[in-house]
């Protein structure tokens, strides 16, 4: 299934949470939760495969009579997760795109985070910070928690995945360079847009064999294949989970093609009024407006 989360006309600041379907309908689920709207963190409550949520959701999903739906038309999309527990991401995954950063290949995951509240939904602005001249886009793929993992192997690792979104992980090259390491660069407000929807990882047969491509104001920058990580999702999962638990609702952003704007010749960075596409094979398309800050 395609698991939103979104705000109705009436949700004031609160979440639901639904399936898109192919019509461009929203199937409300909310009301199977019993509760009118959702905070944040009861959002990741129904992202966790083992409380009765999701299996209610799948059923739910496959009912003509299920009466709570809208029109696409009458929402807007947030954020899949709106306020993630965790946003890890993986440096330098790609074997082209550390060549292109002038990098050594890594021979273990390189792991850095983006705070929590830069987490923004499909349609949002990225918002050009104050002191930044050089902010730069990163398609990538991301993998949302379903069940908590601890010391996770290779050959289970995908059992703990609730799905699959797409990923920008918007850097301000400028403070990332300066700083000497990358959290400021990496989490400024905006900075990690996901979505437009959550496919399942039942409808992903392999995560390593998806296109990815972004597209700045209709131009195509990154055009490559998942098939082209270092460490792929499983191994990934494998990896983070001897050091770290995983929670239902925690994103982990897999790494970026080549074709980042600040290794172009001449470099190409976001400014106001861009428009940046992220759109990965089965996963619909994430499309933000760029606009400076204010």
């Amino acid at each position: 299934m395609k698991f939103v989360t979104f705000h109705s006309p009436t949700s004031k600041g609160f979440y639901r949470v639904g399936i898109l379907t192919n019509e461009n309908e929203i199937l409300d689920l909310t009301p199977a939760t019993s509760k009118a709207d959702l905070t944040a963190t009861e959002v990741l409550a129904a992202i966790d495969l083992d409380s009765y949520f999701f299996d209610t959701a799948k059923a739910l999903g496959d009912d003509p009579d299920w009466e709570h739906r809208f029109d696409q038309r009458e929402i807007t999309l947030a954020s899949p997760v709106p306020r993630p527990g965790k946003i890890i991401c993986i440096g330098l995954n790609y074997r082209d795109h550390a060549v292109e950063s002038g990098m050594e290949l890594p021979s273990s995951p390189v792991i850095f985070s983006k705070f929590s509240s830069c987490a923004i939904g499909p349609g949002a602005p990225i918002v050009i910070p104050p002191g930044s001249s050089k902010c730069d886009y990163e398609a990538e793929l991301a993998f949302i928690i379903g069940r908590t993992t601890r010391n996770a192997s290779r050959e289970n690792a995908l059992g703990y995945v609730f799905g699959y979104v797409n990923f920008n992980d918007v850097s301000a090259r400028d403070f990332q360079f300066a700083d000497g390491q990358w959290q400021r660069g990496k989490s400024c407000e905006t900075f990690a847009p996901m979505g437009e929807c959550i496919t399942t990882a039942d409808e992903i047969a392999d995560p390593q064999d998806l296109s990815i491509k972004l597209r700045l104001n209709g131009d195509t920058m990154q055009d490559s294949n998942t098939c082209q990580m270092i460490f792929g999702v499983a191994e990934l999962i494998e990896f983070l989970s001897r050091h770290v638990t995983l929670e239902p609702g925690d994103v982990v952003a897999t790494g970026t093609p080549p074709g980042v704007g600040f290794a172009r010749k001449p470099p190409v960075y976001l400014k106001d009024g861009d428009v940046v596409e992220v759109e990965i094979e089965d996963l619909g398309v994430l499309s933000n407006p760029v606009v400076n800050h204010v």
